[in-house]
């Protein structure tokens, strides 16, 4: 397990930025990732002092897993869970009979031919500062902890952003041409926005019990990422919670029928004992916490230049294990596109589709979250919502370094074709717009991503098919069209350029 780590400001804080984030969870800090990987400045600021020490999430998706493999992060993620099979065991104690059932995640066997990765069992305070580090490697990103929003006023292109220190309560004001509001589920930016949240805010409330004891030792090989248990004293879930045999036990309590009971560790350790059917086992309580289960959307993700992504813009209870992985990927969606409009590839319309294409998804996992069975759903049901249509993962046969089809994709477009791509590549260098990269594939590959020979097939950064073309396709005319389907590029990359958001 990461300890949190304080970090200390810079002397000399930037009066203006291209895009300031607030919030260093895992929808701000993706924000800032993909804004600094596209070459963006990006200015990141932090309430807390330190990052959280608290497990919280701790199942990472099939798409997010292929976000992060693709910033070269996967084998580091990796090294701070466990490898767990994605089903579910019911019954009465860890160690009496009981049923295994399938999640919404795909098991080892579907993973294999679904992606070039897999979800992963990790908790959220190993990513946060795994993200961190990585957002602090380049010298794009500025992060700054112990500063809050304090008042804002995006009454002009620009966003005018008072930022106070905690410590010293001195304050100043940042110009950013973009805000993004990354602040949690209490946003202090959606607040002064007046942007309102629609749904229950207070489904339930859950106890959550943090504590160390080895579990594994007693399940054997049911390594499985959750174990719910019935027993009537101690009905409640087991959930991995990391390395080092961490779980957290959590009891749901419906509102209108009980409050939540305020838990001892010895109350705890015996719940514990009782769930886990050994009446010897000695847990070490770490942390006992309240939360709330709340099912809520934004009326709106956008406020003129002012952005909400994350918990600020949905509130996803545990159920099916959305809540993380919703951000992270709204939170990129976000990302390349306000990259893509401050590198002047393409127009201000582009930021339109941002809650356009990513609401419905929110809007899904909300409401899904919100069914108390909606944890129940099979992968089948629920891969569409994850994987978003992006292009099919498929094994580059023609190189030596195992690469998928996904790790092919760059920042700018990507052209996949199939057989001789000269006309291509010659399309690709004589048309303006984002940067085009062309991948001749071989015909087993290229097969299997449903392109036929002579033909193309045209992807976004995200890997959302942005055009595809059969054989007899003359290359320069049909790119042509597919940059003019972009948004018209703005004035945004011309201040960007002669200094106006520099530091």
């Amino acid at each position: 397990m990461n300890s949190p780590t304080a970090y200390t400001r810079p002397p000399t804080p930037p009066a203006s930025t291209p895009v300031l984030v607030v919030g260093t969870g895992p929808a701000g800090l993706t924000t800032a990732i993909t804004l600094a990987r596209h070459g963006i400045e990006v200015m990141v600021v932090e309430r807390r002092a330190t990052q959280s020490g608290l497990p919280r999430a701790a199942s990472v998706s099939t798409r997010t897993m292929e976000l992060l493999r693709s910033w070269g992060l996967e084998q580091e993620i990796r090294a701070g869970g466990v490898e767990v099979e994605w089903k579910q065991w019911v019954g009465p104690t860890l160690t009496a009979a009981g049923d295994t059932h399938l999640t919404s995640f795909p098991t080892r066997e579907q993973s294999a031919v679904l992606s070039p990765t897999a979800p992963a069992s990790v908790p959220q305070d190993h990513l946060e500062p795994v993200l961190l580090d990585h957002l602090r490697s380049f010298g794009t990103a500025r992060v700054e902890m112990g500063t809050e929003v304090v008042g804002l006023d995006g009454r002009t292109d620009d966003v005018q952003v008072t930022l106070r220190d905690v410590e010293t309560h001195e304050t100043r004001i940042v110009h950013a041409r973009y805000l993004v509001a990354a602040d949690g589920a209490r946003s202090t930016v959606r607040d002064t926005l007046g942007i309102v949240m629609r749904g229950p805010g207070r489904l339930s409330q859950a106890v959550g019990t943090e504590f160390r004891a080895p579990l594994w030792e007693l399940l054997g090989d049911r390594r499985y990422c959750i174990y719910a248990v019935t027993h009537p004293e101690a009905a409640g879930v087991f959930v991995p919670a990391g390395r080092g045999d961490r779980w957290v036990y959590g009891v749901e309590h419906e509102l209108a029928q009980e409050p939540s009971p305020s838990l001892t560790k010895e109350q705890s350790a015996r719940l514990i004992r009782l769930g886990s059917g050994r009446a010897d086992l000695a847990p070490r309580i770490e942390r006992i916490g309240t939360f709330t289960f709340a099912a809520q959307l934004a009326d709106r993700w956008r406020e003129g230049a002012a952005f909400l992504v994350g918990d600020a813009a949905h509130q996803i209870t545990p159920r099916g294990g959305t809540g993380m992985n919703t951000a992270i990927q709204s939170a990129y969606d976000l990302g390349w596109k306000l990259a893509w409009v401050l590198r002047g590839w393409t127009g201000p319309q582009l930021l339109d589709t941002y809650e356009a294409e990513r609401r419905p998804v929110a809007a899904h996992n909300v409401a899904r979250s919100a069914d108390p069975h909606g944890g129940a759903r099979l992968a089948a049901q629920e891969l569409p919502a994850d994987l978003g249509g992006r292009i099919p993962h498929v094994w580059v046969r023609s190189r030596a370094d195992a690469a998928s089809t996904l790790d092919l994709l760059g920042p700018g477009l990507t052209m996949f074709t199939n057989g001789p791509s000269a006309a291509w590549q010659r399309a690709a260098s004589s048309i303006p717009g984002p940067p085009l990269v062309v991948h001749d594939l071989d015909a087993i590959t290229a097969r299997g991503m449903g392109i036929p020979r002579g033909g193309a097939l045209l992807a976004r950064p995200d890997g959302a098919p942005a055009g595809w073309w059969p054989s007899g396709t003359e290359p320069a005319a049909v790119l042509r069209d597919a940059i003019r389907a972009l948004p018209t590029p703005s004035e945004t990359a011309d201040r960007l350029a002669e200094g106006a958001y520099a530091r």
